[in-house]
C-alpha cells in the first residue's frame, strides 16, 4: 500500500515525531510520541495537535482538515522509522475515543 503522507521531522532515538497536517482549517502542527510503559517491552504511541502557546499536546482535539487518510498514513510510517530503532519493542495505541480506536485499527 502506497499512500500519501506527510513529511516528517523526529528526534535522535525516533521517539517524537512531528509533521504539519495542511487543509481547510490551515497549517495544523501534530506530534506523534512513543513513551515507554512500565514493561520495558512495550512502547504507547500517542498523538495530538500541539498547542503553540505551550507545546503541549492536545490528543482531544478535533483538526477536521479534511486529511484524515494522510495523517493515519503518516503516523504509520513513524511506526517503521521507530522500529528500526526499537527493533525489540511492541508498540501500543488506542485513541482518546471509541472513534479514533476505530481508526487505528484501520491503519
Amino acid at each position: 500500500m502506497n499512500l500519501d503522507r506527510y513529511q516528517l521531522e523526529t528526534d535522535d532515538n525516533s521517539e517524537i515525531f512531528e509533521f504539519i497536517s495542511i487543509g481547510p482549517k490551515g497549517r495544523i502542527l501534530k506530534r506523534i510520541k512513543y513513551t515507554q510503559t512500565e514493561d520495558p517491552r512495550i512502547w504507547n504511541l500517542s498523538m495530538g495537535d500541539v498547542i503553540k502557546e505551550t507545546d503541549e499536546v492536545d490528543y482531544y482535539s478535533k483538526s477536521n482538515n479534511d486529511d484524515t487518510e494522510k495523517v493515519l498514513a503518516t503516523v504509520a510510517a513513524t511506526v517503521f522509522g521507530f522500529f528500526k530503532k526499537h527493533p525489540d519493542a511492541i508498540v501500543y495505541a488506542t485513541g482518546s475515543t471509541g472513534t479514533r480506536t476505530r481508526l487505528i485499527k484501520w491503519v
